[in-house]
């Protein structure tokens, strides 16, 4: 008995450590163990109510379930272990797949989940095979082509193949010895792309009594819905169109015939699909966008960075492209892609740990989140919970902190009347004060450019803190820093804007230009230690030698103190970091 097996990229199978089952799969009651049968039982009642998209959605923890069953791999003629899961589906491919953990992202989470063995037989391209190129599989995948190791047996080697090459031989291979063959198999299925339901857009199309039909002119669009005031759906399971007497008895005037509107709606894919068109051009009502317009803001590349979660990796992106695709071969768009990178931010769990559900009861409801904070220490905090792509816990304590945050910024300029304090003044700031102004100024600016952030936010922190040290606040240092914050709390911003005399929009400015000069410091903060613990810090010069630091800590009273009657056995010298003294 053999298990027929689907994959992209036949090259990999000598890396197959194990093969995962669909659950309904027909020889999962024949390879499961008597000793696995119940916990088999259990996986796969539990995977039967669950539907395609929960299967297979990107962001879902692996689960899967052994089946006490072994199989030969042909390539290397290892025994390895069957499982079943529920992210492969039965009416996709074969039902079974060829896991390749070190070489296929869902197979190495999966092997990481159940601790399977994860063997690399594809190393970079152009580097001889050596332990240079040997990926860190512990942290994820390599996916990319690249040149074949550890992939022979006595009939047949892909060592030092690259992947185009290695393909067409282990296909030779498998073919000549019965085993296997290469195929065409394309991903495509039916797309239903209909909804029985009112909201949506019309589908314009006449359907004639005597059999015909027709689809609306361009000069008879756009079609719009008609105002009803009942939405419930029709007896016969159409849509709540069908209740509507204009809309089932349609009179044509351009054929003088009666006829039925289509009931079905289109889905919401409809208008996801081209909106980011629709964005160059909202208030053109002659077409989707003109030419000209779209050809400025898609440029040659389209779309320069699309930002979305794991769920549009699939659906949105693959529906969007077909619709482009379909409008450049139309000649109404320029470039043939329309995404041109994207970045897929991660998700925000419960705080359980556990994707929000209401099944689970740890949904949380931003509007409580906004009623409770306000929308700035929401918006905030989103950012500061860390980097964008990392799936991470809701946490009600941090927003907590970033609200604190927030109020400690408006003490820093305003009353609680909301007025400008009148420690805020016209002053020049010190050489450390432009440094931290600077050094934030341009930090964010380049976190925003690289989507980080949550180290954004920190650096704001910081630069709070450092002011409200100050006993008074320049005023040109705290203005810029409204700018920049102005993006991630948009509303206190423009509260602080105002009281610091500015009557137009806070919208109107542009971002605070950086004085490269100023990012160099005169002097640096050293920390003094004896016996690698804390004492003291100073101040020395950001050229300052070894042996001038020593001396500067030497002269440090706190120091002095420590070190009376003890004897120096050893130091510990950092430039522009610490000096420690080990003495005993």
């Amino acid at each position: 008995m053999g298990i027929r097996v689907f994959t992209t990229r036949p090259d990999t199978v000598f890396g197959a450590t194990y093969v995962v089952l669909a659950p309904e799969h027909p020889l999962v009651d024949i390879v499961t163990d008597a000793d696995y049968k119940d916990i088999v039982h259990e996986y796969r009642e539990k995977a039967s109510i669950k539907s395609d998209l929960e299967r297979t959605e990107l962001a879902k923890e692996k689960t899967g379930c052994f089946t006490g069953g072994y199989v030969l791999n042909p390539a290397s003629g290892k025994e390895i272990p069957i499982w079943i899961a529920d992210y492969v589906l039965g009416h996709y491919g074969t039902g079974a797949v060829m896991a390749v953990p070190a070489h296929d992202e869902r197979d190495h989470e999966f092997a990481k989940q159940f601790d399977l063995p994860i063997v690399q037989v594809v190393a970079h391209t152009g580097h001889e095979v050596s332990d240079e190129n040997i990926i860190d599989l512990e942290k994820s995948a390599f996916t990319d082509d690249g040149v074949n190791i550890e992939s022979e047996n006595k009939e047949v080697s892909l060592n030092h193949l690259p992947t185009a090459q290695a393909k067409r031989v282990i296909i030779e291979w498998l073919e000549k010895k019965g085993i296997g063959k290469g195929t065409i198999q394309y991903r495509l299925r039916d797309w239903l792309f209909s909804r029985q339901r009112y909201w949506g857009e019309p589908i314009p199309i006449i359907f004639f009594e005597d059999g015909t039909k027709r689809s609306l002119d361009e000069e008879e669009l756009p079609l719009l819905l008609p105002e009803v005031s009942d939405f419930k759906p029709a007896g016969t399971g159409e849509s709540p169109l069908a209740n509507v007497p204009e809309w089932i008895r349609y009179y044509d005037k351009k054929t003088g015939k009666y006829g039925k509107l289509e009931t079905n709606t289109m889905p919401q894919w409809a208008g996801s699909c081209w909106y980011y068109l629709r964005y160059i051009d909202p208030r053109n009502t002659h077409e989707f966008c003109s030419a000209e317009k779209e050809q400025y803001w898609m440029g040659e590349t389209g779309v320069d960075l699309y930002v979305g979660g794991t769920e549009h990796a699939v659906l949105h992106l693959l529906y969007a492209r077909f619709w482009h695709k379909v409008m450049y071969d139309y000649g109404l768009v320029s470039t043939k892609e329309p995404f041109k990178k994207l970045f897929h931010q991660g998700m925000i769990l419960g705080e359980d740990n556990r994707k929000m559900s209401k099944s689970l009861g740890n949904v949380v409801n931003p509007d409580d989140i906004v009623a409770q904070f306000g929308a700035d220490a929401l918006r905030l905090f989103e950012m500061f919970m860390g980097p964008l792509e990392a799936m991470k816990p809701w946490a009600t304590k941090g927003v907590e902190g970033v609200f604190r945050f927030l109020n400690r910024l408006w003490r820093l300029i305003a009353d609680e009347n909301g007025a400008l304090l009148s420690t805020v003044q016209d002053i020049p700031l010190t050489n450390e004060q432009e440094y931290i102004l600077n050094y934030t100024v341009k930090k964010i600016a380049d976190d925003i450019e690289n989507l980080s952030m949550n180290t954004a936010v920190a650096q704001m922190m910081i630069f709070v803190n450092e002011f409200t040290k100050a006993d008074i606040k320049p005023k040109r240092a705290m203005e810029s820093f409204v700018k920049v914050l102005s993006s991630f709390a948009p509303h206190i911003c423009e509260e602080l804007w105002q009281i610091l005399g500015h009557n137009e929009s806070l919208w109107f400015e542009t971002f605070p230009e950086i004085d490269e000069s100023k990012l160099q410091l005169d002097t640096v903060e050293i920390i003094l230690q004896i016996n690698s613990k804390i004492k003291a810090k100073t101040n020395v010069s950001t050229s300052a030698t070894a042996e001038e630091m020593e001396q500067t800590a030497l002269q440090n009273e706190e120091i002095q103190k420590h070190l009376q009657g003890k004897e120096i056995r050893k130091k510990i010298i950092v430039p522009g970091k610490l000096v420690n003294f080990i003495v005993g």
